[in-house]
């Protein structure tokens, strides 16, 4: 009787879009400097600073010429936010890269419960790699004045007790506790895909605002970063962020504001 062989796992490799090579390898491409540098950076910047360490990687003037000559010298945004998959694949890249040949089987066995995995993950292992799609959107807020728009609702929110006169001493640091207000807003992309925005945590004393987001990443199992005093997270999670800065970081209910379509309410 024939021997039955057993199932053949396919092995992943991470290959670089703009040689075709995998990372280990792009050094060899006569475009690295102009095309694939760029590329890790902005799609693998573990990877690249695993492979290349934090040295920065210079173009030659013959380079520059041909990219001011109409050469693409940086890669597009990315339009889509990771696939599961893809999310799956830079956690195992930067904290165990020895087992990505065993992504697709991880993959169905926790068909359905990824959620669940990737809060396994970030608990076990440490944060999520930032995904590169919410890094850029976040910074094309800045074009739709959206934190000015924020900004001025919530100088536009009354508190109770607060006073317009100015105080001294003992009072001002009074009136300074009392002004604390944080604003939780749900952003949506592209339909299905959300961020949750948090302005305001560092008008809380003795916050720091990337000890707040590195609680927010462990808790959700999503990317979280700061930008510009604002901490942004990957999804939608508006009620319970506020719940989290209530019961963790001490801030009373009635200074943390939802932004429900516009409407600023209370989550006291």
């Amino acid at each position: 009787m024939a021997a039955v062989s057993s199932p053949i796992t396919p092995r992943y490799v991470l290959y670089c879009d703009a040689c075709g090579m995998p990372p280990e390898y792009c050094a060899y491409s006569p475009d690295f400097e102009t095309h694939c540098v760029p590329w890790l950076k902005t799609n693998h910047p573990r990877t690249f600073t695993k492979l290349f360490g934090n040295k920065s990687v210079t173009a030659t003037a013959d380079d520059a010429d041909n990219a001011e000559g109409g050469g693409e010298s940086t890669p597009p945004e990315p339009t889509e936010p990771w696939t599961t998959r893809e999310r799956l694949v830079a956690f195992y890249t930067e904290y165990m890269p020895e087992k990505l040949d065993g992504i697709d089987a991880i993959l169905e066995k926790y068909e359905g419960k990824e959620d669940k995995l990737f809060v396994a993950l970030v608990k076990k292992y440490g944060p999520e790699p930032e995904d590169p799609y919410y890094a850029a959107t976040s910074d094309n807020d800045n074009d739709d004045n959206d934190e000015e728009d924020i900004a001025k609702k919530l100088r536009g929110i009354d508190v109770a007790g607060s006073k317009k006169n100015k105080r001294r001493g003992a009072a001002a640091k009074m009136e300074k506790k009392v002004d604390t207000r944080v604003i939780v807003q749900k952003i949506s992309r592209n339909r299905k895909k959300a961020v949750t925005h948090v302005v305001g945590m560092d008008t809380v004393p003795g916050i720091k605002l990337k000890d707040v987001s590195k609680a927010l990443s462990k808790r959700f199992a999503g990317s979280s970063s700061v930008k510009d005093k604002e901490i942004i997270v990957q999804g939608d999670h508006l009620e319970d962020v506020a719940e989290m800065i209530v019961n963790k970081f001490g801030v009373s209910a009635d200074m943390v504001f939802l932004d429900l379509d516009g409407e600023f309410v209370s989550f006291g």
